[in-house]
């Protein structure tokens, strides 16, 4: 048992577990999206940019909550701090041969999410001691329009669909979807947020308004699916709903990390899978 305990560790806080997290949802996009299921170079940046942005993510997060580096997760931070910075070491150099591979339109949309994702984890900000997290209430919005960036626009930009508003609606949903199963984190994470004297959603509307609205988001990221996908994509994506709405209304009863950065950050796997599932058992794929 505790030799799983220190795999499922080494998996989720190497980073190696969020950024298969964040090739699923590429790949997602895809499949609703029609593009072809191939290997790429976008696919190889996106693993490896998102590795290195939640290990510098961590590492210097741990910098910041000295008075909680006894929870299990920061102790665990810790113990694997020399893998993390081994892994996003390879990282940095798979991501950087990627990039020479990419076609200049991506290489041109990544410039956003890329400012973004380094000003988020980065202390740049007042006199180098703020990172954009730790501005009042902005890091949510951070986060969802990123992850809808990386995982919906560069497949955009990659395949020269600004044309189709099928896609435009695509990255809507995915920054609801993002924005909504975030919430449960900042929920988390309020006793530290609050240490560290950052408002959060949650914080400012409390822990059920928070759940109330993280389902909202999810209704309505479903809703928009109706007028982009049909047929066993779309029963797919609503089975994926169904189980996110499930494990995001039940969040507010766990603490362990697990619950969060495995199973709430897998909805990204499970919405991947729901829909390869579907269509391949009707021929499709």
């Amino acid at each position: 048992m505790n030799l799983l305990k220190k795999g499922i560790d080494l998996l989720l806080y190497s980073n190696i577990y969020i950024g298969l997290c964040a090739v699923a949802l590429t790949l997602e996009t895809h499949i609703l999206l029609g593009l072809p299921l191939q290997f790429s170079p976008v696919l190889v940046l996106v693993f490896c940019a998102t590795l290195v942005i939640y290990a510098l993510h961590r590492i210097i997060g741990i910098s910041k909550v000295h008075e909680f580096i006894e929870e299990e997760r920061y102790k665990v931070i810790t113990q694997y701090k020399h893998h993390i910075w081994v892994y996003a070491g390879f990282a940095v150099l798979g991501g950087g041969i990627a990039f020479i591979y990419l076609p200049f339109a991506v290489q041109l949309a990544l410039v956003l999410p890329g400012l973004i994702s380094l000003g988020y984890v980065l202390p740049v900000f007042r006199g180098r001691k703020f990172r954009l997290r730790d501005y009042n209430l902005i890091k949510i919005y951070l986060v969802a329009i990123v992850w809808g960036f990386v995982t919906v626009f560069l497949p955009m930009a990659e395949y020269q669909l600004f044309a189709d508003h099928r896609s435009w609606l695509l990255l809507l949903e995915r920054m609801l979807f993002i924005f909504a199963i975030t919430l449960p984190f900042d929920i988390r994470d309020l006793t530290v947020d609050q240490h560290n004297s950052v408002r959060t959603i949650p914080s400012s509307v409390g822990v059920q308004k928070s759940i109330f609205l993280a389902i909202a988001l999810l209704v309505l990221g479903w809703c928009i699916c109706f007028f982009i996908l049909d047929g066993w994509r779309l029963i797919g994506v609503s089975v994926s709903y169904l189980l996110t709405v499930l494990l995001v209304w039940n969040s507010k009863h766990w603490k362990h990390d697990y619950w969060f950065t495995g199973l709430l950050d897998g909805t990204m796997l499970i919405r991947l899978a729901t829909v390869w599932v579907f269509m391949w058992w009707m021929g499709d794929l």
